[in-house]
């Protein structure tokens, strides 16, 4: 049996209050891993098209204060 499959088998089994735990424990864990891979990605430069786009953005004033 893996990992996954034993995860699995084990969130199905849990009553609805410590589902209802999991559920808040995972939805923190999973933005806190998006935010990680996000920081990551900016500090490498795998994002500084966006900057660049923006700046063209600004450039051609396709971009308006609110």
């Amino acid at each position: 049996m893996n990992t996954v499959h034993e995860i699995e088998n084990a969130i199905k089994n849990l009553n609805p209050t410590e589902l209802a735990d999991f559920r808040r424990w995972y939805v923190k864990f999973d933005a806190d891993a998006w935010d990680d891979e996000i920081r990551r990605d900016a500090e490498t430069g795998r994002l500084d098209f966006l900057i660049d786009e923006a700046h063209e953005d600004m450039r051609l004033g396709r971009v308006k204060d609110l």
